[in-house]
């Protein structure tokens, strides 16, 4: 029986010690990198902001997503950035945040011709890499909770990125516990994803914002066209 118990605190501890430990080493990681000051952040081309549902399962407003738009378009306004990329997922023809994020964005102020829709940002490690690997930005401004932006500025520089977060308003521990028990995990996840070198779903053609270069490719995205087709 004591040889029971002692197995079972040392399976307690190493659980504990595999959860807690990504968490720390991404903090550490990523300190000084976060910050709600737009006076602390440097100039750069493309915000990227990160996507979520508008509504949580029981159809109310998901206030990290109204948090998360607001700040985006602070950031915008205040000349941080000259576009937005907007990065989320999509699940067929009535479900598609990046086009979420857009409507909003318009409908608080910033132009649709400073918009970037990616909807192939499946995951936060695939909104990160195809910043970088798709759309050629090497350095970027991720907007959205610090936990969150924590994560991706930490995937982010393991993909040799140099990426800094603007920190949305958090929604309290009250309406917020079950994305921060999720976080945890995801944590985890995204700790194996760097040591396994996971790469994105897809990827595809390089886009560029503000008329860079990729990949030694000329390709501009300019007012909502790439290579002169219609974005999707």
């Amino acid at each position: 029986m004591k040889r029971f118990r002692r197995l079972i605190v040392i399976l307690l501890v190493a659980g504990l010690t595999a959860l807690v430990a990504p968490s720390v080493w991404i903090m550490a990681t990523t300190r000084g990198k976060c910050t709600a000051d737009l006076a602390a952040l440097p100039h750069r081309t493309v915000g990227l902001v990160l996507g979520t549902s508008r509504r949580i399962p029981n159809g109310g407003p998901n206030f990290h997503y109204a948090n998360r738009m607001e700040a985006a378009a602070r950031l915008f306004k205040s000349g941080k950035v000259d576009f937005l990329l907007l990065s989320g997922s999509h699940s067929g023809r009535y479900y598609d945040e990046s086009a979420m994020m857009a409507d909003d964005l318009v409908q608080l102020g910033v132009p649709r011709n400073r918009l970037v829709l990616d909807r192939e940002g499946f995951r936060t490690l695939d909104s990160v890499v195809r910043a970088g690997a798709i759309y050629g930005q090497q350095r970027f401004i991720v907007v959205s909770q610090r936990f969150h932006n924590q994560r991706a500025i930490f995937l982010a520089r393991a993909h040799g990125y140099e990426a800094v977060g603007f920190d949305a308003p958090d929604v309290g521990m009250v309406r917020g516990v079950h994305t921060l028990v999720r976080e945890c995990f995801a944590r985890v996840a995204a700790v194996i994803d760097v040591v396994s070198g996971t790469q994105p779903r897809t990827m595809g053609e390089p886009i560029l914002i503000g008329g860079s270069k990729v990949a030694g490719r000329e390709s501009y995205l300019a007012l909502g066209t790439v290579k002169g087709q219609a974005q999707r």
